[in-house]
């Protein structure tokens, strides 16, 4: 199979048809084989009925119900378990992504051999409020990943290669950063392609607000610690604890010596509390990395999400 183009959706009953009638003319014009994979993440709208009713008319169609919304990531990742095509194309629901772009992402991946292309949205119908905090994020991002090539982290239209996909773990909200994940697993040709953005046809969008900025750069954050540390806390941990009880170690050190020569009465210096504090932070610390050596990465359950159907 050429393409898998997976879905994530939240209550988006009006577009769902339309997308899809684009995506198959885009199909048919390319005589690509393909499959389309709707997830439904938690849809309280008609959303699911509109999906289970492309997939008695079409053997492209392809869905996965989630009991509740767990969120975008999680949509992602099943969608990803299932993917069967060559080359797996990521888009949002809401008609904003251009189905038009498949074609050129296909090739991309399949002729210049790229894991990962990324869509840039170069000129955006989102508000100033959107628009302005995703800069400075994509700035951070850069930075923080070492990507400098890619503009625009959080596109939705995406296209990867099948290993990619099936070689990382999207969860938790780490959608933003799939890119990051790609190179971490070792998945190094990362690429851009400025796509087409249009305005929204349909209601309004789901991903408002501004928790989501300051979740992406927690997010971010916690990503590359765990990329740096994720295997070996004890090297941060512990050298931040030891570093800290040595300090406190050698403060109540010169303390003592300090009343051995009657020079002072130790409880009537503040650098006895500190000194004492600095110790047993620093063995804290040390603690919570050889825990965390014991723990680390070690959840069954961290992508156990209650699907409701399948088709």
């Amino acid at each position: 199979m050429d393409i898998s183009v997976v879905i994530p959706l939240y209550n988006e009953e009006e577009s769902i048809p339309e997308l899809f009638s684009w995506i198959e003319r885009v199909m048919a014009e390319n005589h690509f084989s393909y499959e389309v994979i709707f997830i439904s993440d938690g849809s309280t709208d008609r959303s699911w009925d509109i999906i289970t009713e492309l997939k008695a008319k079409s053997e492209h169609v392809k869905g996965i119900k989630f009991r509740r919304n767990y969120g975008k990531s999680p949509a992602l990742y099943c969608g990803f378990s299932a993917a069967q095509g060559d080359v797996v194309i990521t888009m949002d629901a809401d008609l904003q992504d251009s189905p038009d772009e498949i074609p050129e992402l296909y090739r991309m991946v399949h002729e210049e051999h790229y894991d990962v292309v990324s869509g840039y949205k170069q000129k955006r119908y989102d508000p100033l409020s959107k628009t302005l905090p995703t800069k400075l994020f994509n700035a951070t991002a850069r930075a923080v990943s070492g990507i400098n090539n890619l503009h625009d982290f959080n596109c939705g239209l995406k296209a990867y290669r099948r290993d990619v996909v099936k070689n990382i773990e999207v969860y938790g909200e780490m959608h933003r950063y799939i890119p990051y994940l790609a190179k971490q697993a070792g998945f190094n040709k990362i690429g851009e392609k400025v796509v087409h953005h249009q305005a929204r046809k349909y209601g309004s969008s789901k991903f408002m607000g501004w928790n989501r900025f300051v979740n992406g750069y927690l997010d971010l954050l916690t990503l590359w610690f765990l990329s740096t540390f994720g295997k070996k806390p004890m090297h941060v941990f512990g050298f931040l604890g030891t570093i800290m009880f040595f300090i406190g170690f050698v403060a109540a050190f010169i303390l003592a010596v300090g009343k051995l020569l009657h020079l002072l009465w130790i409880t009537d210096s503040a650098f006895f509390y500190i000194s004492l504090t600095m110790m047993m932070m620093g063995t804290q610390f040390f603690l919570t990395g050889f825990i965390g050596d014991l723990i680390s990465r070690s959840s069954t359950t961290r992508n156990d999400y209650q699907i409701e159907t399948e088709i």
